[in-house]
């Protein structure tokens, strides 16, 4: 793409991932912008070059492998801007390619479990691309109408969802005290961490602050305007409610993630415009970090939410 004229510098990222489920990462060389940062291999494309074959030209001249296009999974897309440089960058992943990754432009490399990379070690613009391969496709949110005294029955429920597969849970009880709420998730916190799971309070950032890693906050759309700064450290997950493009701008800068609702009409809001997947699709790609869709979604449309630029799918009803 041609900067000259305003658009984005068109990047290239490969997201070589390993038997182990490890990832690859590149540390940028001294001498160049952000360099000691790590990231994504990969490059910018050249005049007239189309993004596979750009994907397959920087893995070779950077790392001695080849992959093939048609073993790459879209990631997700990011747009970034450093200072008035502007970037898109295209991530993707493979989990096959012939040759050893080896450093053949000075870069220092290193294979790591995405949980246990550092977001601030990452190059900004790399860091939700990180998210996106934290994340899960699903994103199960609780019933609204769960009453305070089936605690005990929806402690076994959350943890059976734990143990056959569930990795992000939002606990919205807006029926419960806020301190039940907490005390749910504390008794959920080992096991969720033993399966790196995350769990989500609503709204609750002293909640979440309190109980420490493996337990995060999902932001209401009031309280995105709220906040200065990420309420929370690296090692606490955070979702944020986003309706339009300026929630999901200021989300970037707090949240890991967000959901962007409603994609489909529900009965719950039944006089909400939908968005529709079109309006989706364009939002979710123009936002800087991985978009649930949410609103008359089920887990057997993760796929086609994907397919519109999503993380995948979240909600309520038949999420249980």
């Amino acid at each position: 793409m041609n900067e000259a004229h305003g658009a984005p510098l068109h990047v290239m990222a490969g997201v070589l991932r390993d038997a182990q489920g490890r990832v690859l990462l590149a540390q940028r060389p001294a001498g160049k912008h952000l360099a000691g940062f790590w990231e994504f291999p990969g490059g910018k494309l050249e005049s007239g070059e189309l993004p596979q074959p750009a994907m397959v030209r920087e893995l070779r001249e950077e790392l001695g492998v080849l992959v093939e296009p048609q073993d790459g999974v879209p990631l997700i897309r990011v747009p970034w801007h450093y200072g008035d440089r502007g970037l898109l960058i295209d991530a993707w992943q493979f989990t096959s390619w012939r040759g050893s990754p080896a450093s053949l432009e000075g870069q220092t490399l290193q294979w790591q479990m995405p949980w246990e990379v550092d977001p601030t070690t990452l190059a900004p613009a790399d860091r939700p691309i990180l998210q996106a391969l934290r994340l899960p496709a699903v994103y199960a949110i609780t019933p609204a109408d769960v009453l305070p005294d089936h605690a005990g029955t929806w402690h076994a429920r959350l943890a059976e969802a734990i143990e056959l597969g569930a990795r992000l849970i939002q606990l919205r009880l807006p029926l419960w005290p806020a301190e039940q709420v907490r005390d749910l998730a504390e008794r959920l916190q080992p096991l969720a961490l033993r399966h790196t799971a995350r769990l989500l309070l609503n709204g609750d950032i002293e909640g979440a602050r309190s109980l420490g890693p493996g337990v995060g906050v999902h932001l209401k759309g009031a309280q995105l305007g709220e906040l200065a700064e990420r309420p929370l450290p690296w090692s606490q997950p955070i979702g944020a409610s986003c309706h339009d493009a300026a929630q999901l701008a200021i989300s970037v800068h707090l949240a890991d993630f967000a959901t962007l609702s409603p994609v489909a009409a529900t009965a719950s809001h039944p006089h909400v415009p939908a968005l529709g997947w079109p309006r989706f699709q364009g939002l979710a790609e123009a936002a800087a970090l991985p978009v649930y869709a949410l609103g008359g979604m089920a887990p057997a449309l993760a796929e086609q939410a994907r397919r519109h630029g999503a993380q995948g799918v979240a909600g309520i009803g038949s999420f249980w």
